[in-house]
Order: structure tokens, then sequence, then C-alpha cells
């Protein structure tokens, strides 16, 4: 979307759209059920459990965490990576907010 048109949407609709196009890629759905299922943060072992090369994991960890969704930490010479919880809490509110737009409406109301 063209930086002049995210002017026509407001905040959150602009946001859910850029969350959903993160999540939209699964490899970044992989790494984020990696995280998810780890009970600590991870480092350069998303290569090996995923199978990517480095430099695509890394290009994913950071549109992820630019998005805020996971956090990393240096720690000597690598970076362990985990979810943000309190961002995946406000993410699951967006969603949720969406979602029951269409939950509200009988079945009876939708056109086609």
């Amino acid at each position: 979307m063209g930086v002049t048109k995210t002017t026509l949407f407001d905040a959150d609709q602009n946001e859910l759209a850029i969350l959903a196009k993160a999540l939209a890629h699964p490899a970044r759905i992989a790494i984020l059920q990696h995280l998810a299922a780890t009970t600590s943060c991870i480092n350069g072992t998303l290569v090996q459990e995923l199978g990517l090369a480095q430099a695509t994991i890394s290009q994913h960890l950071r549109e992820l965490k630019e998005l805020g969704l996971i956090c990393g930490s240096i720690e000597g010479t690598s970076v362990n990576y985990c979810l943000d919880r309190k961002r995946w809490e406000e993410v699951r509110l967006l969603f949720k907010d969406f979602f029951e737009l269409l939950a509200e409406k009988p079945e009876d109301t939708f056109c086609c």
C-alpha cells in the first residue's frame, strides 16, 4: 500500500493490515510457532529447526522485531529471541475486535 493511500484509513486499520501482512508468510508463522513452543528464548537454532538460510531467518526476525512481535537480546556473540507477550495481547485484541464485527451480524445479513 502506498504511503499516501494509508491516510485514507484509521490507525487500527493500518496496523491490522501491517500485522496481517507480516503474518502472511509461512516462515514467519513457523518462527512464531517455534518461539511460542519453547520455554526460553532461542538464538541461531532457528536455522536448524526451519532449514532456512541464516540470512533468510535474519530477514524474517528483523520484520517481526520491527513490529514488536518478538524481542531480541544480545548475549555474547548470539542474539536470543522470544515473543513479546504484551505486544501479542495488543495484537490479539485488534484481531478480536475485527472478527467480532463479523460475529455480531446474523447469518442472513450476508449477501453472497
